[in-house]
């Protein structure tokens, strides 16, 4: 299963006001890990850039100037992301500008389903929490230290280690504590089965053994009452 984390930085915050995108940072996921294969572009906007945009991620007009514009890098992008779901916090921002920019070009834009909303997906899961990128690595212990501004490309390394633990962490659904994965490992190999039979997770003693087996009582209780059948189909003839 392949996913892209994905985040931009842009020139302002509408596209429908002329604004572009100035930054794609991308990252691939397999089976919920990251691969190493990522995609970091910086795009000529060919326009000004709004101050308070700078404020947010640091890019200015003079370091893009000599940066490829959209239409040179369309293909690239596209590649990359192919028809894989793109992991995206608040994805109708990003999804509005990436879809600008290739209606700008006449392409065919991404669909909307094709998008997974980290935002969305923690606001249900933390209902009436604080659900930016920043709180929820705070709230699942990621460091971001290194985040002193909005960076597309650290936001989407960010945004991926958020989304496994939106998903229920590494091992979703594995509920094993770690001293008892402690204990496996000190007796052998992590998937071997232990030839004692008193070990037990939960180290809960060990119930006797049940005897099964009938008393003298219960089987003339038994036999009187097979005795009151009438015609059993055991004893007809074959």
């Amino acid at each position: 299963m392949r996913e892209i984390s994905l985040d931009t930085e842009t020139t302002g915050i509408s596209p429908r006001d002329g604004h572009r995108i100035i930054e794609i940072g991308a990252l691939e996921l397999k089976h919920h890990l990251p691969t190493g294969r990522k995609l970091h572009l910086y795009i000529n906007p060919e326009r000004e850039i709004d101050d308070g945009a700078v404020a947010v991620h640091g890019i200015t007009s003079d370091f893009l100037a000599d940066k490829p514009v959209f239409a040179d890098i369309v293909d690239e992008f596209l590649a990359f992301v192919g028809d894989d779901p793109m992991i995206i916090h608040n994805a109708s921002f990003d999804m509005g500008f990436i879809n600008a920019e290739l209606k700008r070009l006449d392409r065919p834009v991404l669909p909307m389903v094709q998008s997974i909303d980290t935002l969305m997906m923690a606001r249900k899961k933390f209902p009436g929490a604080q659900a930016n990128l920043d709180a929820l690595c705070r709230r699942f212990e990621i460091d971001n230290s290194h985040r002193n501004l909005h960076g597309a490309l650290v936001d989407a390394d960010l945004l991926a280690a958020v989304y496994i633990e939106l998903l229920g962490g590494r091992q979703p659904g594995l509920s094993l504590e770690s001293n008892s994965q402690s204990q496996a490992g000190d007796q052998g190999a992590p998937n071997s089965i232990d030839p004692d039979p008193s070990f037990h997770l939960d180290a809960k003693p060990i119930r006797p053994i049940r005897v099964h087996a009938p008393t003298a009582e219960e089987l003339k209780a038994h036999a009187k009452f097979l005795e009151e059948l009438k015609n059993p189909i055991w004893q007809n003839d074959a």
